[in-house]
């Protein structure tokens, strides 16, 4: 079998119950990438899978796949702002906006060695033709835990994502924020992380 980096990927969007037979690869992938810095989630495989049928649920949801001969080695999800929980929606409401106007972008998790092709843009393009496609989104947007510089678990090499969120056209509101909340690793509690928002508009 060829080395990953040669193996060509195919990206596909997926809708519905299209993504049903995918979601056991895409549990085990988002538990592999996000224990990584900066989230540092101890990751449940009951959780991840009750988590993704929301995308099968949200008529309008999408979730681009990278596939590898059917396989899914990474996976980018969206959906309408209002179909996501509350505790995303909620800086939204607390400033009168207009949710119907916004499509969220959950997250996107790569298999380590597939990284560096250019697979992370194209989850970005699809994720947004799919917004503009029903002519009534406005904004684009996303939200990034915010982990202080001082964490002892921040890697020293760590290389934020910001620079590539600007070259995507995305700007970070400092003050526009929520909190999620999840367990990190070693754990035991969950504790809400905060998470600032990014803004791109469509």
């Amino acid at each position: 079998m060829a080395p990953a980096d040669r193996r060509e990927v195919a990206i596909e969007r997926v809708t519905g119950e299209g993504l049903r037979r995918h979601i056991p690869d895409l549990a085990r992938l988002r538990i592999q990438v996000f224990r990584d810095w900066p989230y540092l989630y101890e990751g449940d495989e009951a959780y991840e899978r009750e988590y993704l049928e929301t995308y099968i649920r949200s008529q309008r949801a999408v979730v681009v796949l990278a596939l590898d001969g059917g396989r899914a080695v990474g996976a980018s999800t969206a959906l309408p702002l209002a179909d996501e929980a509350a505790y995303v929606t909620r800086p939204f409401a607390e400033r009168g906006l207009d949710i119907e106007r916004f499509f969220y972008f959950g997250e996107s998790v790569l298999d380590p060695t597939y990284r560096g092709r250019g697979i992370g843009v194209r989850f970005f393009e699809e994720r947004e033709a799919h917004a503009r496609s029903f002519n009534r989104f406005e904004t684009a947007c996303f939200c990034a835990v915010q982990r202080p510089d001082s964490h002892p678990m921040k890697p020293k090499d760590y290389v934020p994502l910001d620079a590539f969120w600007n070259r995507r056209g995305y700007a970070k509101d400092p003050g526009f924020l929520t909190t999620f909340p999840w367990r990190d690793i070693g754990e035991a509690e969950e504790t809400e992380k905060p998470m600032a928002f990014w803004f791109k508009k469509l």
